[in-house]
């Protein structure tokens, strides 16, 4: 399979290292210096493009991408609430190929399937009251990460007493602590922290009177995201639409 790189950080380099040593061929590399050879034949040769960018470039990558017919993979988050609607009409009605997720790693998806199922258990107990907190690297932009939203949506499909979620405390990379919101109990709060180049930690909390319950997952490195990205293109190159990681792995 021929793939085309958008992003070439450490995310982009280790995506090219698993791709290649899976028989993949890497076509085109596209970053910051030159953005302008996703309209040339070689990225146009691609059978698909993987997107690990920031939230302020995401969507014209994507978007330039699917126009000169190259199916996409995105991992970029802060980005797709604000386009979700237009994507899924362009996949629907254009012919174009979206899949995006907030995490591409087996374990999140294996963690995601068991936090919606905790959620679901954790509605007939009232007395448990429910938070989140999120650890990522000094580098990322957005608060709470992609992950934690998609985890949150999770918790509040099942659970009634949640209505949607809120920012809560952010630490900074300084040490220091952005206030945030104070829930309510119809709020499930997030917390943030940047610390370092941590690749990423979710954890989520259920705590009464009597104990707690919590569940965590924590990535040790990009490897295991990297490996999701790819097995995502490769699911792509036979399958269309906008899809998402519960195609990919259906728990």
């Amino acid at each position: 399979m021929n793939i085309a790189l958008i992003g070439y950080g450490k995310m982009g380099k280790e995506i090219e290292k698993i791709a290649l040593e899976r028989g993949h061929n890497i076509v085109s590399i596209i970053d910051i210096n030159n953005r302008e050879e996703i309209f040339g034949k070689a990225f146009a040769s691609a059978d698909v493009a993987i997107e690990f960018t920031a939230p302020s470039v995401a969507y014209n990558n994507c978007k330039d991408a699917m126009s000169v017919g190259v199916k996409v993979v995105s991992g970029s988050t802060g980005w797709i609430h604000n386009h979700e609607e237009e994507m899924r009409n362009l996949c629907a009605n254009e012919g174009k190929t979206l899949f995006w997720s907030s995490n591409f790693s087996l374990g999140v998806a294996i963690f995601s399937a068991v936090n919606r199922y905790l959620a679901k258990i954790m509605n007939r107990f009232p007395a448990y009251d429910v938070e989140m907190e999120e650890t990522h690297h000094i580098h990322k932009l957005d608060a709470p990460s992609g992950t934690a939203i998609t985890l949150g949506e999770g918790i509040l499909e099942q659970l009634d007493r949640k209505s949607k979620w809120v920012l809560g405390d952010v630490t900074n990379k300084d040490g220091s602590v952005t206030k945030g919101a104070d829930a309510t109990a119809e709020e499930l709060k997030i917390n943030a922290v940047r610390r370092g180049e941590v690749p990423g930690i979710h954890t989520i909390t259920y705590d009464s009177a009597a104990d707690s319950i919590t569940i965590t997952h924590d990535a040790k490195n990009r490897s295991g995201f990297a490996l999701g990205a790819v097995l995502a293109a490769e699911y792509v190159n036979d399958n269309s639409g906008f899809l998402g990681m519960k195609d990919l792995f259906n728990f």
